[in-house]
């Protein structure tokens, strides 16, 4: 019984000090880089941050809702919220962290007045990057929209296409890989980085760096405020990640904070 007890007492301070396990979803670049940039910081404060990559836009939400996640880090509020209102879920924004410039990519062109008539443009098949795709278009003077402020602008929503441009909407993560199939193919940031372009260099069009699609910690509304996530909140929002960013992205990644 003593001996039981003495080992209990040797066990207790281990359990105390035992790091709290973190699983995050992210998408490949930026947000996995900049998550294993804050991984140190994290164990140093009692947190094991586990990242799992995704693809997709849809698995990191779900698994999150599900409780197969903790949180996730890879998407913007109106994204979001288009999300949310779609499939019942109820996540919420944590923490904004950085912004993605959207950018127009061509293979085939050099600039968008080089684009014929019945030029074949590529957008997300999703209702926030699609809305997303059609207002730099329309900001860029490409196709003008019924109402320029609406995010969630459609097809439907284009009130003039003078070059009668043909649009095909797929899913943004194939967008890089298709490229060289379209005339013009609207990408987001990640994604574009991910395939090695530069969206600083290689976008025909891009966002102004007062882009509103800030990219965002995201968890579900039970867990959101729990210690663990709000200490990678506060990583990934420090002077530090700030530097980090703009060191190694160069302007097509922005601090959001």
């Amino acid at each position: 019984m003593k001996l039981s007890t003495a080992l209990l007492a040797l066990a207790l301070p281990f359990s105390a000090h035992a790091a709290e396990t973190l699983n995050v979803a992210a998408t490949a670049v930026p947000h996995a880089e900049i998550l294993a940039f804050v991984k140190p910081a994290l164990a140093a404060e009692g947190v094991d941050l586990r990242v799992k990559v995704f693809t997709d836009y849809v698995q990191p939400n779900i698994q999150v809702a599900e409780k197969r996640l903790d949180a996730n880090y890879f998407q913007t509020k109106p994204y979001l919220d288009e999300f949310n209102k779609g499939k019942g879920t109820n996540l919420v924004t944590v923490t904004g962290v950085h912004i993605e410039p959207f950018g127009a990519y061509s293979s085939k062109h050099k600039a968008l007045a080089d684009l014929p008539e019945g030029a074949t443009v590529a957008i997300p098949n999703e209702a926030s990057n699609g809305g997303r795709a059609l207002l730099l278009l329309d900001k860029a003077g490409v196709i003008t929209l019924k109402d320029k402020t609406n995010p969630l602008s459609t097809l439907r929503d284009i009130a003039a296409n003078p070059k009668k441009l043909k649009f095909r909407e797929l899913e943004a993560a194939t967008l890089p890989r298709i490229l060289g199939q379209v005339d013009l193919a609207l990408i987001n940031t990640n994604y574009a980085l991910d395939a090695k372009l530069d969206p600083t260099r290689d976008a025909l069009a891009i966002e102004s760096a007062d882009s509103p699609y800030v990219n965002y910690l995201v968890a579900r509304s039970d867990n959101a405020a729990s210690p663990a996530v709000a200490k990678l909140a506060r990583a990934l929002t420090s002077p530090e990640v700030k530097a980090f960013i703009e060191r190694t992205y160069k302007g097509a990644v922005l601090p959001a904070f």
